[in-house]
């Protein structure tokens, strides 16, 4: 793994204080116990905390350039870490984002129909579960280790010594591993029924073909 990559990312963990994972789409644990959130259509609503407010104003802010617009996020740095995964979408990184700041996500979660995309969630992850919650009312997912390829493929995998240098099927170059994550999804820019923290979303499983 490139040095400089995994001090980003251990930096980001580290800065929050938390644990988290990037494997396999099947892998994936959803979230529990998530409080259905929201002020869009279709979405159960309930009063939402001022400081809850402020921090999804300024990530939408700070995000509405990328909403349909995948070339502007790559122009900022970020590039894909995951094709599809179901119910989820494509993941990009930003690896030189460390921190936590609601106007700075690390990782923007995309759903693709054709050859377009749109921005649907924003994600952070840690090593750990943060003690205090970054965000009023967070909840986590979570994700295991992994080897990530430069074409989105990635594969389980307990220690980078057990990452091929190149991606099975693709033949795509080997780019970082990481140790398991925690995860924190806000589906910011897709109305999700599920909650506004749930790491799946059911109404992009029309999204799932890619």
């Amino acid at each position: 793994m490139p040095k400089a990559l995994l001090v980003t990312l251990t930096m980001l963990a580290v800065a929050v204080g938390t644990a988290a994972t990037w494997a396999s789409a099947g892998a994936r644990t959803p979230a529990s116990a998530v409080t259905p959130m929201g002020s869009m259509a279709g979405m159960k609503t309930q009063v939402t905390s001022p400081a809850l407010a402020t921090a999804l104003s300024k990530a939408r802010i700070s995000t509405a350039r990328y909403v349909t617009n995948l070339n502007a996020a790559k122009s900022a740095g970020y590039s894909i870490i995951t094709k599809m995964i179901p119910d989820m979408g494509y993941h990009f990184l930003n690896g030189k984002i460390t921190g936590f700041d609601p106007a700075k996500p690390p990782i923007l979660v995309y759903e693709k129909t054709g050859t377009s995309y749109q921005l649907a969630a924003l994600e952070w992850v840690f090593t750990a579960k943060p003690k205090t919650a970054p965000l009023p009312g967070a909840r986590y997912g979570a994700f295991p280790a992994a080897c990530h390829y430069a074409d989105g493929t990635f594969v389980a995998a307990a220690s980078q010594d057990a990452c091929a240098t190149t991606a099975p099927g693709s033949g795509a170059k080997f780019t970082f591993w990481h140790p398991n994550l925690i995860t924190l999804h806000v589906w910011l820019w897709y109305p999700n029924p599920s909650g506004l923290y749930a790491s799946m979303n059911p109404l992009v499983h029309p999204f799932n073909a890619g």
